[in-house]
């Protein structure tokens, strides 16, 4: 005899197979901590003369070299790739991407008014500091932001070519770091290198589109 066929449900449904897409609030409050908790890394790395990647190393290198204030040289920096985002990853991803690059430097200059900081072990704040930005940076990514510049291209890469945006990050990085060598001493540059994997590893290990469908 033939077995009853079984009617699908919405019980028997995979949980895999079912999404749940952030709240507005959700969206704000991640992208509010992801900010926050980038701006205080890349605090400390500022306050030890240390560098990263991305357009936030960029940024860190011209304030090392310049008196120019981060803040500002943090948004100009991203404004190219502001426009790449729009064009590849439209206008919602984008104006998220402007309120977080946005955010950190407002949340950059709060830390350095409230918790100033005189004298950091290098080792420490180039660990702690990009540890923190990964961090931050994975927060975003899951709330469909992030800093602008570097992080752009990296999800680009990822959902176009199929590349771990960790890894297209941890090139371009490297590019950077690299650059820090005209601008502070090579103890820096080494540490700061290793700090640089810690964060892009945090990324790589995190950020799996492939897990996380809302």
């Amino acid at each position: 005899m033939e077995a009853p066929r079984r009617e699908n449900t919405h019980d028997e449904i995979e949980p895999s197979a079912v999404t749940l897409p952030h709240t507005p609030v959700e969206d704000l409050l991640g992208v509010l901590t992801g900010t926050f908790l980038a701006a205080f890394g890349l605090h400390l790395l500022h306050a030890a003369e240390a560098v990263t990647g991305g357009t936030a190393g960029l940024a860190l290198l011209v304030t090392y070299a310049t008196p120019l204030p981060f803040a500002i040289v943090y948004a100009l920096v991203n404004v190219p790739f502001f426009a790449l985002a729009a064009w590849k990853k439209g206008w919602p991803f984008t104006a998220k991407s402007i309120v977080a690059v946005a955010l950190v430097s407002g949340f950059a200059e709060l830390h350095a008014r409230l918790l100033p900081l005189t004298e950091t072990g290098l080792a420490y704040a180039a660990i702690a500091g990009n540890l923190l930005a990964g961090v931050g940076l994975l927060i975003l990514f899951r709330h469909g932001a992030s800093l602008g510049g570097f992080n752009v291209l990296a999800l680009i890469a990822q959902e176009k070519l199929g590349l771990r945006a960790g890894y297209v990050q941890m090139g371009l990085d490297t590019a950077v770091v690299i650059a820090a060598l005209a601008v502070v001493p090579l103890g820096n540059v080494a540490l700061s290198a290793v700090g640089a994997v810690v964060l892009n590893i945090v990324l790589a290990f995190n950020h799996r589109p492939e897990r996380y469908r809302a």
